[in-house]
């Protein structure tokens, strides 16, 4: 994936994106707009990664003033496109800019969209930018998966994620574990053809996420294995990280 970059997952999946997942988290996205407006108050709060609006809208329509940033266009389109979508300000850009005025009560990042940034160096710099942007009293908050490197024979995985009557979801992926790299085909199968969807990330473990904070000028306040929020535990198979500052 050479020509892969900051725009490429969402111009290719934006058409599809809500159908696949939009149904898929109802009742995870109302548990996390309800962590989310805890930590917000009136706002301004900033999703990095803002997409389709999943979360943001939802925390729109709480009356918090929620910004976002993507780099895909056709994604925040399909934003605008939902009611209230015209009202939320979203930057477009690489998110690990950090590319909005601040400062912001909340800044957040969710279903595992921090990975989207494909190497340390940026990953470290996300983290900086977001602490230049954040309020005193703000926090910083990223949901993501814990790493599984058992996922994958031989460097490698194929799965059916979804299996229907007219269509099948798949999704296979290669792991290199030096670069802690995924290069990832969503490949969906109907009666009309075959369409294909890549998706690329650099995974973190949570406490490599916390040296990050730390180089940053942040701190782990709390982290949690769920919007509930569950406790975290080594069975947990994601986390959701609230950083603040020391």
């Amino acid at each position: 994936m050479e020509d892969y970059g900051p725009a490429t997952y969402g111009e290719r999946i934006a058409e599809v994106y809500d159908e696949l997942y939009g149904t898929q988290f109802e009742a995870e996205t109302a548990a996390a707009v309800e962590f989310l407006a805890g930590l917000a108050g009136p706002g301004p709060a900033l999703e990095l990664g803002i997409g389709t609006g999943r979360v943001a809208l939802p925390l729109a329509a709480r009356g918090i003033d929620v910004h976002g940033i993507d780099a895909s266009p056709a994604m925040v389109a399909r934003l605008r496109a939902k009611p209230g979508g015209n009202r939320i300000p979203v930057t477009l850009g690489d998110f690990a800019d950090v590319g909005a005025d601040g400062p912001f009560r909340l800044i957040f990042v969710v279903f595992n969209t921090f990975f989207g940034l494909l190497t340390q160096e940026d990953q470290v710099r996300c983290f900086q930018n977001v602490a230049r942007r954040l309020a005193d009293d703000g926090s910083f908050v990223i949901e993501a998966f814990v790493p599984d490197p058992g996922r994958f024979e031989r460097g490698q995985q194929v799965a059916a994620v979804d299996v229907g009557p007219d269509r099948v979801r798949l999704h296979v992926a290669k792991h290199d574990p030096v670069t802690q790299q995924v290069s990832g085909l969503h490949i969906l199968l109907t009666e009309s053809g075959i369409k294909t969807y890549p998706v690329k990330i650099r995974y973190a473990w949570p406490a490599e996420l916390d040296l990050m904070a730390r180089l940053a000028g942040l701190r782990l306040k709390e982290r949690w294995g769920g919007w509930d929020p569950a406790p975290f535990t080594a069975a947990s198979p994601k986390h959701i990280s609230v950083y603040a500052r020391h």
